[in-house]
Order: C-alpha cells, then sequence, then structure tokens
C-alpha cells in the first residue's frame, strides 16, 4: 500500500507540472528551460549518488546515458507540443505511453500482446481524433506530444531490461546527467542560453526539477522494488487523469463535450490495455481494509 500511495503522489506531481511549464515555456527559452530543470535534478542527486556512480563502470553509463537522451528526446517533444496545445489535452496524450509500451515490447523484444491492448490502441485513436477536432489546441501541437509519449514508452521497455542490473540512484543520475547534458548542448547550438528570470519560470523550473524529476525518478525506482507491475501501471495511468483535472481548475482548460468524451475514450483505451490494472482497482476499491493492513 505505502508503494502505491507513493506512486499516486508520483503521478499526481506529473500530471500538476504541465500547468507550471506551460507558462514557463511561454516566456523562456523551451531548450533552456529543459537543460536547467534536468541540470537542478542532477545537482539534487549528487550527494546521494556520489560514492555509488563507480558501481556503474562503463556498460552502465552508456545504458543509463542513452536512457536519459530517450528521456530528453520524450521530454523535448512533449514540451513543445505543451506550447501549442492544453494542458488537458497533453496530459491525457502523454498517457498513451501505457498503451504504447507493450506494442514496443512484441516489437523489440517479442513479448505477447493480448488482444485488449489492440482494443485499447484502438480506443485511443479514436480519442484522439475527437480531441483533434475540439480545436483547444493546434493539432501539431497533439502530434509534437504524441512523439513524446511514443519516446517514453521506448524508455520504460527498454529500463525493464537493464534498471534490475544496476543501483538505482547511481542509474538515475547517469539518466539525468545525460539529459542535462543533450539539452545543454541544443540549447547552445539554437542561442537559447539564457538565465532564468522571474517566479513563473523559477518556480516550474524547482518544482519539475526537484519533485518530478530527482525526487519522482527515485520515488518510482524505489515503489517498483516493493510493488506489482499491476499496481504501477494503474498508478500510472492516473496521471493523465491528474493533468486534466489541475488543467481545468488551474489553467482554466475548457475543452468542451467532445474533448472531454475524447480523454474518457483515451482513459478507457488505458485501462482496456491494462486489463490487470483494472481487475487491481476494482479490488482496491472493494477491499480497502485487506489493502490497508498490506
Amino acid at each position: 500500500m505505502p508503494a502505491l500511495l507513493a506512486l499516486v503522489v508520483v503521478t499526481a506531481v506529473w500530471g500538476y507540472t504541465f500547468v507550471p511549464m506551460k507558462d514557463a515555456v511561454a516566456v523562456y527559452p523551451l531548450f533552456a528551460f529543459l537543460a536547467v530543470r534536468f541540470l537542478i535534478a542532477a545537482v539534487v542527486l549528487a550527494a546521494p549518488a556520489g560514492p555509488r556512480l563507480r558501481s556503474l563502470g562503463r556498460s552502465g553509463w552508456i545504458a543509463g546515458g542513452s536512457l536519459g537522451l530517450l528521456l530528453a528526446l520524450g521530454y523535448a517533444l512533449q514540451t513543445a507540443g505543451l506550447e501549442r496545445t492544453t494542458v488537458s489535452s497533453a496530459g491525457f496524450i502523454t498517457g498513451l505511453y501505457v498503451v504504447f509500451t507493450p506494442l514496443l515490447g512484441l516489437l523489440l523484444f517479442r513479448t505477447r500482446v493480448g488482444a485488449g491492448v489492440w482494443l485499447g490502441v484502438a480506443l485511443a485513436v479514436a480519442g484522439l481524433a475527437m480531441l483533434s477536432g475540439v480545436g483547444a489546441g493546434d493539432p501539431a501541437g497533439d502530434l509534437l506530444v504524441l512523439a513524446g509519449s511514443a519516446a517514453y514508452s521506448l524508455q520504460i521497455a527498454l529500463m525493464e531490461r537493464y534498471a534490475p542490473r544496476y543501483d538505482p540512484i547511481a542509474f538515475t543520475q547517469a539518466e539525468m546527467v545525460a539529459a542535462f547534458a543533450g539539452f545543454a548542448v541544443v540549447a547552445a547550438a539554437l542561442r537559447q542560453v539564457e538565465v532564468p528570470r522571474g517566479w513563473t519560470v523559477w518556480g516550474a523550473l524547482l518544482v519539475t526539477g526537484i519533485f518530478a524529476s530527482a525526487i519522482g525518478f527515485l520515488v518510482q525506482t524505489w515503489a517498483q522494488r516493493r510493488t506489482s507491475a499491476t499496481r504501477t501501471a494503474l498508478a500510472f495511468a492516473l496521471e493523465p487523469v491528474w493533468a486534466g483535472l489541475f488543467g481545468f481548475w488551474l489553467a482554466g482548460d475548457r475543452l468542451g463535450a467532445l474533448g472531454w468524451s475524447g480523454c474518457a475514450v483515451i482513459m478507457a483505451g488505458i485501462v482496456v490495455a491494462e486489463p490487470e490494472a483494472a481487475r487491481a482497482l476494482r479490488r482496491f476499491v472493494g477491499r480497502p481494509g485487506s489493502e490497508a493492513t498490506r
């Protein structure tokens, strides 16, 4: 139970960060923002990770660095899309990594994919079509967020292979350093190097750098060692719900009936693609007393 609650809190933080990120990148260069975000995350992790980094070896640095660059690609696409679309749309589309991940497992590792996943994909595509018709955001922005979700999915699929081999704190630090380096190079090439100014930017940087990146990924690693993949998928499926709620409450998103219906269809696709997570939710709701004792 504590691990599941920790994952739910992390997904709530991730869902919330769509709002300050959208405000920040409206007034501060995109790649400079992402570079500083992951620099903050790397600085926060420096002390606990320092003594452990030697255990990674060359292979660990290559693996962690590669996944960090994939993570960077996902964030770059997602944040670029967020400049053009609504917080709610971006949140629900990002949640599609729950659907994409098993498909990538099939392509990369020949992992079996059941009929529920294919139905989930069909529902997700239908939901995206409904979202694209509401006019709340630029469809190009939705496509960028969708591409970012695919990059996250690849990172998650590969993480399942690499994470058990290395110290989690050191591996996470390798990811953060690689993501920072990648964004710093791009920011310098695009002449986006600029000192952050104002609470809108600094507030978003601190929330995303400390809580969503450094602490968030560490909590995820801790929790996944203590709970099942089923409950992890259940918690991750809540991220778009949090994003939709925060987008409605804080960003004033008004998608209309068709837009919210599209979000609901996407959420249905996520749950259908993860039937074990849906069953875990029913057990969790139906037997609160037994769950609380775990």
